[in-house]
């Protein structure tokens, strides 16, 4: 089912409307032209996605707890995630684990931004990595001079 959409001004001259579509698709898409845009949600819905992030996380974290469960998320991935067949064995069980500990995150501590990190980082480690020109020039060993103390940002 798609997301319905309206304007946040739509949404302030007719809330009633606006509450009857969330009635009915569980989620309404608020778009704004001077912030970012919002999504208005159903209690119940949203309550139905934490318990989704719920299972999702401690489904992994116990397929890694058991035998051969490790080995089958590794298999499965690349069905999910086709750029990790750039990444070394290392690097994938590395992954793996960030991944579960995201994805914990994202369940038990209402934290999103760190699963989303970790698959972007992850990604574009992977896409150096598919490059070797660019490996090379990112793993080259730097000259010994000393420039000095960097400065915080």
């Amino acid at each position: 089912m798609s997301t319905p959409t309206v304007s946040f001004s739509e949404l302030s001259k007719n809330s009633k409307r606006v509450a009857e579509t969330l009635d009915k698709a569980q989620r309404v898409h608020i778009t704004r032209r001077d912030g970012e845009d919002l999504y208005l949600t159903t209690a119940r819905h949203d309550q139905q996605r934490e318990e989704t992030a719920d299972i999702t996380a401690r489904l992994l974290g116990a397929l890694v707890g058991i035998d051969g469960g490790a080995r089958a998320i590794l298999r499965a991935l690349p069905a999910v995630f086709p750029w990790v067949r750039h990444l070394s064995a290392d690097e994938l069980r590395e992954f793996v684990g960030e991944l579960i500990d995201a994805t914990n995150d994202a369940a038990h501590l209402d934290v999103h931004a760190s699963l989303h990190r970790v698959v972007v980082e992850w990604r574009a480690t992977a896409r150096v990595l598919a490059d070797p020109e660019l490996t090379a020039q990112l793993t080259r060993r730097l000259p010994d001079e000393d420039h000095g103390e960097v400065t915080a940002p």
